[in-house]
């Protein structure tokens, strides 16, 4: 199917018209753009060092297809709204959207920007999935990065929602604004953070509680697969329903976070502290890896991704539902502002 053809089919579907999309990068990032787009009815041209790019990408979205929000798709669909292009200005040129998904090598991306913003058009969002890189460092080399951004997704980026998008001092706010509106089209949750930090932010959360659990590990109090099963049981269902701090405002009772922080936050510093620093060094990495393999390691990686794919799409779409026809649907609370409804905090509550 052509560019043209696969934009024509999808305004029919009554999704609008499709846009061209460019990606960058054919690793497990890329992988996910690139099936989402297609999914989405976009036309996809992808550009790969791989020399077997065409047999590795069809060969992913055979089994990311089964995974899609909105339930499974046909993979010969899919692919038939992918183009291969090894030249990245021939890959942007007229592209809507370029998705950067290259190693995390800032010279190579650096590179790359300043090719893809010299072929693609004016309005054409460079849009990089970084993890670690800042958007002012990988337009460094650019005559004009305003239209270049940070996009980066959590992983699998074609199933999580949320998007971190990240401008630099010389991105053109009308670019973020366009950008938040993409991503919002593709059912996706865009947070625009309000300054650049290194790691951004929900991989820096998710860092701090790696350490934690590391040093657990490390000094012999859960084993592996018994501090995922404390995780997935408690904090985990929590978190896919409310953030810390609202949860941490429950918590309070009905005096909320402020009532919680007058009875536990002056024992937080002292909590803190006790917190572990583990080193990354080779016994603990052995003894990680060691129950690792013990827990899980007998499954293949398309196993295991299938089964977290399949559980995470089950535990967004019972979230959407339930937002959507629980009590919050219906309006501002109607009960008094000293209600406790079943399971509630009370006055002294202390709850974690």
């Amino acid at each position: 199917m052509s560019e043209t053809t696969a934009g024509t089919a999808a305004a029919a579907g009554g999704a609008g018209p499709a846009r061209t999309a460019a990606v960058i990068g054919t690793g497990t990032i890329g992988l996910g753009w690139i099936a989402l787009f297609a999914a989405a009815g976009m036309a996809v041209r992808v550009n790969s060092r791989r020399p077997d790019a065409e047999r590795h990408v069809r060969a992913a979205l055979g089994r990311y297809a089964a995974t899609l929000p909105g339930g499974p798709r046909d993979p010969e669909e899919l692919a038939e709204r992918l183009r291969f292009e090894p030249d990245v200005a021939r890959v942007v040129e007229g592209a809507d959207i370029v998705q950067e998904n290259a190693p995390e090598d800032l010279a190579l991306k650096r590179d790359l920007f300043a090719r893809a913003g010299a072929a693609a058009g004016p309005r054409t969002l460079l849009l990089s999935s970084t993890s670690t890189l800042l958007p002012d460092d990988l337009g460094s080399a650019m005559d004009d990065p305003s239209r270049l951004l940070v996009a980066h997704p959590f992983n699998p980026p074609h199933i999580v929602p949320l998007v971190e998008v990240v401008a630099g001092e010389r991105t053109d706010p009308a670019a973020v604004d366009d950008a938040v509106a993409f991503y919002r089209g593709l059912g996706k949750t865009p947070t625009v953070l309000r300054r650049p930090v290194p790691g951004f932010v929900a991989n820096r959360l998710q860092s701090a509680l790696l350490r934690e659990s590391i040093h657990l590990v490390r000094e012999g109090v859960v084993s592996v697969a018994e501090l995922d099963e404390i995780v997935t049981a408690s904090i985990g269902p929590r978190w896919a329903a409310v953030g810390p701090f609202r949860a941490f405002h429950l918590g309070g009772g009905p005096g909320g976070l402020r009532h919680w922080f007058q009875h536990l936050g002056v024992g937080l510093e002292r909590s803190w502290a006790g917190l572990g620093e583990p080193p990354v060094d080779e016994a603990t990495v052995g003894t990680v890896i060691a129950q690792a393999d013990e827990a899980f390691g007998a499954h293949s990686y398309e196993r295991l991704a299938a089964d977290r794919d399949t559980v995470q799409n089950a535990v967004i779409a019972a979230v959407a539902r339930a937002r959507a026809t629980g009590p919050g649907a219906a309006g501002p609370d109607t009960a008094g502002p000293d209600a406790i409804g079943p399971g509630a905090a009370g006055p002294g509550a202390t709850e974690d």
